[in-house]
Order: structure tokens, then C-alpha cells, then sequence
């Protein structure tokens, strides 16, 4: 007769927003004998090279985007709170792979949300040294542009840092691919060593939703530094970019948003018109001349979701009692910006519903 363990809380996926909500939950969970556990259960794992495992293929930086909805106005406050949590791992982690970098961003044909002063001022407010550059610092064709201190990441380095930081907490880890949300409640359930676990509550990370991707984005890794992270708009609405990779990481440049193209090959034609763009509006090392030495193309499935993410509780019914799921997933390619104030989401949203008690503030 087997015996049953301590109760077990499973995430679903190992992407950013998943491996930030583990360790957060970590940090801040706590029962009457601290024997709560927390099982990473995913498909891909930091390791892996899948197209549709989508952060390690990020850029990443960490750039605010304005808007007066109320999508932007939640993504607002969740990223104010990722941008303060990763200024602190690029000054006490450095092995980490977040590091400081200045920012410019240059808009041909700016959205609504840029030119609205408050919407501007919600979203910018929070980062160091921000300031809307006048028309006389703006080249030829730029409408809006700025300048702040941001963060920049090696985003396969700091998911596989925050993997080890998750297990050296004491977090388990099983690679297993689910067919359904509620099938984790049941492999969750299956204990080491022939034990069993409580598992009642299930936190979905899985980026699609367990479902299909929406875009394709499409991405060039080179190894010609560049000294700050720039990005642009450009005047058919299409967006430019460079972002250096600490540790060595190289430069990524890009990109594309493709929604509902499934092919996973690199486009030639792409491709050229991205190192072109990059070679005409970025600044890089002296000596580059417009050539740069390609380390490869990165294609990749961005989990985005119309409406923005969803975080929410959804009850299932069991023979054994209620179960419940907390879903976050959906961030699109805001998942770096956007994770450690989705996980504190979700962490709240789990308190007020009862499934987890705050540590005492010391």
C-alpha cells in the first residue's frame, strides 16, 4: 500500500513565463510544515532546440511599448515589475546572462500609443535615463524616437541559469509531453519510487495553450558586436532590430512576425533584407562595412493570443474533488518583458483563491 506525499503543485512548460512562475513560487509559497513541492513538467527543456520552444530563441531586451487599452495598461504593470527584478540579476548574477546596455528606439510611422504624452510617460517612467529625443536628434524619416537604459539577455544562458537555480531549490524536473491540461494532474500524480502526490492544482505555462502557434517569427544571430540595442519602425509598419547577447553571445538581429506561415525553413529573401536593414540603421563595430559573419538563422513560433495573455482559474471537476488550473500563457514575443509580473500574477491569483499561503515578510 503506498503512502501519500506532501502535497505537489505541477507548472506546465519550461519556457520563460514557466521557469520564472516556478522560481517565483519558490521563493514566496509556504504551508503549515513547508513540505509543498513543485514539478516542472515539459516537452522542451532548456537544452533542446525545438521550433516551437520558442525563449531560447529570443533576443531578448527588455524594451516598454505605450497603449491606452487595457491589454497595455496590465502588460504595463507586469513588465514594470520584470524590469526591476532583472536590473537586480544584472547586478547580483552575473553568470545569469542579463546584463545593462543602453537602448534607441527610432519610429517612422509610430502607433497611437506613442504619441499620447500619458500613455508614454505609464510605460517609459519606470526605466533609467529615459528621454523622447527632439526632431533635431531624429535621422531623415523618423517620426518619434528615444533613449533610455535597459537590459539586454542571453536567453539561452539565463532559461538554463533559472532551470539550475530551480533545482538546487529543491524543484523537480520531468520532461514529458501532454496531450491535455488535465493529463498533468494524473502524470503529476505518480510519486517517486511507487509513492503517490496530492496534486490539486495545476499552473499552465505552455506557451500555445497546449495548441497551435499563431506567427512565425524569423531572426539572424551574428557575431559583429554592437554596443547598444536599437529598434525600429519602419515606415511600412514593420519592425527592425539589434540586441547583443552578453557572455558572448554574439548580436541577434531581426525580424519578422509572420502569423499563420508553418514553414520552418529560413527565408533567403528575408534573410537579405534584414542584414540590409541592419548594415543601413545600426551601429555597428567599426570595420564591419555592411558585412557581417552569420553564426545562423533562427526561426521560431512566438505562443501569441488575441486579447493578450491569459491569466485565469478554471475549476475541473473530479471523481476525487475539485481541481483547479491557473492558466498563463499567450505572451506572444513579450515573454521576457512580461515574465517575473506574470508569475507574480500568478502567484497572487492562486492566494486569493486559496491555493497557496504568502511566506511571512520578515
Amino acid at each position: 500500500m503506498t503512502t501519500p506525499e506532501s502535497e505537489t503543485i505541477v507548472i506546465i512548460g519550461a519556457g520563460v513565463i514557466g521557469l520564472s512562475t516556478a522560481l517565483y513560487l519558490q521563493s514566496h509559497i509556504t504551508t503549515s510544515n513547508n513540505s509543498t513541492k513543485i514539478l516542472l513538467l515539459a516537452r522542451d527543456l532548456p537544452h533542446t532546440t525545438s521550433l516551437n520552444y520558442t525563449s531560447p530563441w529570443a533576443g531578448a531586451h527588455y524594451r516598454p511599448v505605450p497603449g491606452t487599452d487595457p491589454q497595455h495598461r496590465r502588460e504595463a504593470a507586469q513588465a514594470h515589475r520584470t524590469y526591476t527584478h532583472l536590473q537586480t540579476l544584472a547586478s547580483t548574477q552575473p553568470g545569469a546572462g542579463v546584463a545593462r546596455c543602453p537602448a534607441v528606439e527610432h519610429l517612422e510611422q509610430p502607433p497611437p500609443g506613442y504619441l499620447d504624452a500619458v500613455a508614454v510617460e505609464a510605460a517609459y517612467a519606470h526605466v533609467d535615463g529615459f528621454r523622447v529625443l527632439p526632431p533635431t536628434e531624429l535621422p531623415e524619416g523618423v517620426r518619434w524616437g528615444a533613449e533610455y537604459e535597459t537590459v539586454v539577455i542571453n536567453s539561452p544562458v539565463y532559461c538554463q541559469w533559472m532551470l539550475r537555480e530551480f533545482v538546487l531549490r529543491g524543484g523537480e524536473v520531468r520532461d514529458y509531453t501532454l496531450g491535455d491540461v488535465r493529463e498533468a494532474f494524473l502524470v503529476g500524480g505518480a510519486g517517486q519510487e511507487g509513492g503517490t502526490r496530492k496534486v490539486r492544482t495545476v499552473v499552465n505555462c505552455s506557451g500555445l495553450g497546449l495548441g497551435g502557434g499563431d506567427e512565425k517569427a524569423f531572426i539572424i544571430r551574428v557575431r559583429n558586436p554592437c554596443s547598444v540595442t536599437m529598434t525600429r519602425q519602419n515606415s511600412d509598419g514593420s519592425w527592425s532590430f539589434c540586441i547583443p547577447r552578453p557572455l558572448g553571445g554574439g548580436t541577434i538581429i531581426g525580424g519578422t512576425k509572420q502569423p499563420h506561415d508553418w514553414d520552418p525553413n529560413p527565408s533567403p529573401e528575408t534573410r537579405a533584407r534584414i542584414l540590409a536593414n541592419a548594415a543601413k540603421w545600426f551601429p555597428f563595430a567599426e570595420g564591419s562595412e555592411g558585412k557581417f559573419d552569420v553564426i545562423r538563422d533562427i526561426v521560431g513560433r512566438r505562443p501569441a493570443r488575441e486579447g493578450g495573455m491569459r491569466i485565469e482559474v478554471e475549476r475541473l471537476e473530479a471523481g476525487d474533488g475539485e481541481r483547479t488550473v491557473v492558466h498563463a500563457y499567450g505572451a506572444g514575443g513579450r515573454g521576457f518583458e512580461l515574465s517575473w509580473g506574470v508569475a507574480e500574477d500568478v502567484f497572487k491569483l492562486m492566494a486569493e483563491h486559496g491555493l497557496v499561503q504568502q511566506k511571512a515578510l520578515l
